[in-house]
């Protein structure tokens, strides 16, 4: 996938946008959203619109920014968000299809019995993280490991925000030290820096916030552990047994595609077979016949297992029901495609640079950078490649290594994309594991920890590597006088 972004130097200095002009439509957009999600409650897709709308024609009129160059920018942000488009309508198909295939009623069943409420939430991060870790990405482990957690959360009296934020803790801590992910790898390259060493670079911070998660975690789960039914449990397992074949060969279409994962193969084809997988394990396992099964893949499963709790938590939309979020995706690439072709976010970008004066100062601006191209360009790939190009150099004038650019647009760009309601990260994690963002934002333990620690690690120079001691040390090597013989 290429990122061409436009940098602040290639804009043409009479058409190019001033601080304050590039204010106005991010100003509008901000507004709109919060009219329309705060005030009336609105779902985020017309005030997207809205900011669209008022984007285009303050360009237009204000700017001098042909429709065509609008119609230019739209297009390319949306080619570049096109595979969140394809992930989403699979993700959804695919979960109905487990549904079906009984892979995620047998997950619930095995995971009411293994699984106690004092434990639950911080082994549901350790889980989701190794998972993660080993297939390296955080959107197939929520999609598949995640909607199963849902429900035995929700089987063992967990509210459903709880569960889905330690979900999102485990899936983002792994995601960002595994050398699979997409991710990982787009920050180093975009920093020129080694894989390793920008792995290596954000592994004490990430480690430091992780298990600060699993004790808050833990903490939340003491808190609840002793409010459930002693029934309730066994009230679950009884309609999961009763409506669908429980046994471990449910698993296969996880093991499929978790394989797939683990040996390489990219999301949508490991996701698509793992579609054709839990079909077939449907039909042999289940008996489901097979229009039932593609019936049930594009509009959803309605099971009736004479609990309506379990009904609620196996009740899938399908393909169809992918349209919601995939709606708003396409509305916030559009936007944030005006705001990239316009050169708004090149020059908001050039002068959040010009305010670093100081490492901490230097990481703050990364981190809010980071957090910005999230919220104006709502793709979590903008949120790395757009500091990590226009920051490089400062970094180097300063003397700093290249990992600690890579590592802090990670540490806030990637973490936090799942915290903003219209960035195509958080559409994915609400609309799989049907918890608002706004619900699930409060447990999203490491989302605030990631960057907070990463701006400690600035004022205080915890982890800050200067490329001053490397050179020095080489430079002493290279330079000093051989050792003559008998002088030892």
């Amino acid at each position: 996938m290429e990122y061409d972004i436009t940098l602040f130097d290639e804009l043409d200095p009479d058409a190019r946008p001033s601080l304050g002009e590039a204010l106005v439509p991010v100003a509008g957009m901000l507004s709109f959203l919060a009219l329309g999600i705060g005030i009336y409650g609105l779902d985020p897709q017309f005030p997207l619109f809205w900011g669209i709308t008022f984007t285009g024609l303050f360009s237009y009129y204000w700017l001098g920014v042909s429709w065509d160059t609008l119609y230019e920018g739209i297009t390319q942000s949306l080619l570049m968000g096109i595979q969140v488009v394809f992930i989403l309508f699979i993700v959804y198909a695919l979960i109905s299809t487990w549904i079906q295939a009984g892979t995620i009623p047998a997950m619930m069943y095995y995971g009411l019995s293994l699984l106690t409420p004092a434990v639950f939430l911080p082994m549901t991060a350790v889980i989701t993280a190794v998972i993660t870790f080993a297939i390296g990405s955080s959107w197939t482990a929520a999609g598949t490991l995640g909607v199963a957690f849902i429900g035995i959360g929700s089987g063992l009296g967990l509210p459903a925000p709880m569960t889905a934020g330690a979900i999102l803790t485990g899936a983002y801590t792994g995601d960002k030290q595994s050398p699979l992910s997409d991710t990982t790898n787009l920050a180093a390259a975009v920093t020129n820096t080694d894989l390793y060493d920008h792995i290596n670079a954000m592994r004490n911070g990430t480690t430091l916030a992780f298990v600060i998660s699993v004790i808050l975690f833990a903490v939340l789960g003491l808190q609840a552990s002793g409010a459930i039914p002693a029934d309730r449990v066994a009230e679950i397992q009884t309609a999961l047994a009763g409506t669908y074949t429980i046994s471990p060969l449910a698993f296969f279409p996880i093991v499929v595609t978790f394989a797939l994962a683990i040996y390489g193969i990219s999301a949508i084809p490991a996701l698509g077979t793992g579609i054709f997988a839990g079909a077939a394990t449907a039909l042999a396992l289940q008996g489901t016949g097979f229009e039932q099964i593609w019936s049930a893949a594009q509009s959803g499963t309605n099971p009736e297992t004479g609990l309506e709790v379990v009904n609620d938590l196996l009740a899938s939309g399908g393909m169809v029901g992918g349209s919601w979020a995939v709606t708003i995706a396409i509305s916030a690439l559009a936007l944030g495609g005006m705001l990239e072709c316009t050169g708004i976010i090149a020059v908001l970008a050039h002068h959040l640079g010009r305010l670093s004066r100081s490492v901490a100062s230097l990481t703050g601006v990364t981190a809010f950078s980071a957090v910005s191209m999230n919220v104006l360009a709502a793709e979590q790939y903008v949120s790395i490649v757009v500091p990590g190009i226009t920051l490089r150099n400062l970094y180097e004038e300063k003397g700093l290594k290249s990992e600690n650019l890579s590592r802090a647009i990670e540490s806030s760009g990637t973490v936090t994309s799942a915290l903003v309601p219209w960035n195509s990260g958080a559409v994915f994690m609400a609309g799989t594991l049907g918890v608002s963002t706004f619900d699930y934002a409060p447990y999203y333990f490491l989302g605030f920890l990631s960057p907070l620690i990463l701006i400690l690690m600035g004022v205080t120079g915890w982890n800050i590597t200067h490329k001053e001691s490397a050179d020095a040390e080489s430079t002493a090597v290279e330079h000093a006088e051989p050792v003559p013989a008998g002088d030892e």
